[in-house]
């Protein structure tokens, strides 16, 4: 190992790779650019991870919506057409039904589908909004940040049909002054004074619920409405070893014998899979985690068997100079070792180019997908684990590859290398 750290063996690597200095940075190029594929792609694939996680970080990645909708087969009397109305004892039915469920939260809207947003006054300034009545396990399902000295709805607020709200963001700045709390001050809801109790932001996507919305307890807005037991849709929370997709279904065909729809009535309910949908997302991501993999590595061998090549040439080209060095007394191991690290070099050089320029154009992407909202990409990265990997294997390989010229040098005989010419 003594070798490795003698100033002449450098000297000789050095010499070695400047007699052909475009052969040697050709061949560079083809080790780096394997690396380099693989961190950029793999940078992608993350910087999407990152942005459907932060877009999604407050929602339970494996739920789901369901709503009532229209009959498209006639059943038991009923004709074609009929309007299906969910009812709040369905959520009870389904949670005894389905074990999966972890949070079952019914809603109901103004200012969603179709009808008019309501008409909010706060002394001389006024706004129409979206106003949500619910129950606090939505914050389960779909999390809202609430402003210092704020809250959210409780199930005593439910329990005693409180007249209390929360409000969004922009509800704040259309009402109320800048430096203004309003938590404990009054808005007027269909005529209704009602107490706000906290102030959410609104991060990443919200669905319905952007920051013009307001929450009110489900038993109020179901009083101030005249609503009944009606349910204008279910968010519905699996726990995070569930099928989604098949709780969905099962959720269905519940729901289809509850208010006697027709089993094959593919229109009678409306859902939306979250969970599916992040997982497709998830897939693809992995998907093209896996495809710079496959990509990275191939290159990467690619440049390496070139490094091999190169360095088989140069053991040619060398054939009597390393003859006259076992003929003054180097033994095998030592010309061996030369060779091999040799190609180790180039490959760690190349893998470190190929390194810094990929992480180069992971910084470029980052910064220009900083402020852009239209599509969910983040912070662009590479674990530096996988990255060290990826050199290691690099390595590895490089010192295979070495090996082949390296026996090459060994077996030629000092007699014959001092013969050529």
């Amino acid at each position: 190992m003594r070798f490795i750290f003698d100033k002449d063996t450098w000297q000789e690597i050095y010499g070695s790779i400047s007699k052909n200095k475009l052969r040697t940075v050709i061949t560079v190029i083809g080790v780096l650019w394997g690396i380099f594929v693989y961190i950029a792609l793999s940078g992608a694939a993350k910087g999407m991870d990152n942005g459907f996680e932060k877009e999604f970080k407050d929602i339970a990645q494996n739920s789901m919506f369901v709503w009532a909708q229209r009959t498209s087969i006639p059943h038991e009397g009923y004709k074609i057409g009929r309007s299906i109305q969910l009812k709040l004892g369905d959520a009870e039915a389904l949670e005894n039904l389905h074990p999966d469920i972890q949070f079952i939260a019914p809603r109901n809207v103004k200012g969603v589908f179709g009808d008019e947003p309501v008409n909010v006054v706060r002394e001389l300034k006024t706004g129409s909004y979206k106003v949500f009545g619910d129950y606090p396990v939505i914050d389960k399902i779909a999390k809202k940040k609430i402003f210092d000295k704020g809250r959210f709805l409780n199930d005593s607020d439910v329990e005693k049909e409180r007249k209390v709200c929360v409000i969004g963001e922009r509800v704040r700045k259309e009402l109320f002054e800048k430096d203004e709390n309003p938590v404990g001050q009054f808005i007027k809801l269909s005529n209704i004074y009602f107490q706000i109790v906290g102030v959410y932001k609104l991060e990443g996507d919200g669905g319905f619920e952007q920051d013009d919305s307001i929450f009110i307890p489900f038993s109020t807005f179901r009083r101030t409405y005249n609503m009944a037991d009606n349910v204008s849709w279910f968010a519905i929370a699996a726990y995070d070893d569930a099928d989604i997709i098949a709780l969905e279904d099962n959720i269905k065909s519940s729901l289809k014998r509850i208010h006697q729809v027709h089993p094959d009535d593919e229109r009678a309910f409306g859902s939306f899979n979250l969970g599916e949908a992040f997982g497709k997302i998830m897939g693809f991501s992995n998907g093209l985690n896996f495809l710079s993999l496959i990509v990275g590595i191939a290159t990467i061998l690619a440049g390496v068997i070139a490094i091999g090549n190169i360095l088989l040439i140069s053991v040619k080209e060398r054939t009597k100079e390393l003859g006259v060095r076992r003929a003054l007394g180097a033994t095998p191991s030592e010309v061996r070792g030369q060779i091999i690290l040799e190609s180790v070099f180039l490959t760690i050089i190349a893998g470190i180019i190929g390194i810094i320029c990929g992480a180069g154009v992971l910084a470029i992407i980052n910064v220009m997908t900083a402020n852009q909202d239209t599509f969910p990409y983040t912070n662009p990265t590479v674990p530096i684990p996988f990255v060290l990997g990826a050199l290691g294997i690099m390595v590895v390989l490089g010192t295979l590859i070495g090996l082949i010229p390296a026996q090459r040098a060994v077996s030629i005989k000092p007699i014959d290398a001092l013969r050529e010419e």
